[in-house]
């Protein structure tokens, strides 16, 4: 696997296109089809991915398996702190050791800027997800709801991990 900052608008489309199938995988069941269509719409168009980068200082980041794109995630590093705003990975392409790349690549951003926290929001109910941060040494800080309007509301927990200085 490769993991790449994107760079251009055919990227910016990549990651919209990849939201659109995996977002449906991994909320079904969850929230309903109207809300992932919203949220879609609200934090994953090319649109709001487009202003993220350019205006609200986020980076985001294509795991790539033989030059196709099966994965993308979203940061922002903001007061010493980065929120993982989104890592998302195609239901056939999990548990092949992906997750872990992509957080060893952000730990080494994190380390790099001097970041000691990482944080992220996962809906409560999404049990892969959050069994998976666990494993990835995340810790549960608090849970929160956020009203993000068209009647929706993101049901969450607030996980952190602490990343350590590197050695040597």
């Amino acid at each position: 696997m490769t993991i790449r900052e994107i760079e251009s608008g055919h990227d910016i489309m990549e990651v919209n296109r990849l939201a659109g199938v995996i977002w449906h995988e991994t909320y079904r069941g969850i929230i309903s089809r109207e809300q992932i269509a919203y949220m879609i719409e609200r934090f994953q168009s090319v649109r709001a991915i487009t202003e993220q980068l350019a205006l609200d200082g986020y980076r985001y980041f294509l795991m790539e398996d033989d030059d196709r794109a099966v994965g993308y995630c979203g940061v922002q590093l903001c007061e010493g702190r980065m929120f993982l705003s989104k890592i998302y990975l195609l239901r056939e392409m999990r548990g092949r050791g992906y997750f872990r790349q992509m957080l060893a690549c952000l730990v080494g951003l994190c380390r790099e800027n001097g970041v000691r926290t990482v944080w992220l929001t996962v809906n409560r109910h999404n049990e892969q997800a959050i069994g998976a941060y666990r494993h990835a040494g995340f810790r549960e800080a608090r849970t929160q709801v956020t009203d993000i309007g068209g009647g929706y509301v993101m049901d969450d927990y607030v996980m952190e991990l602490e990343v350590t200085p590197q050695n040597g």
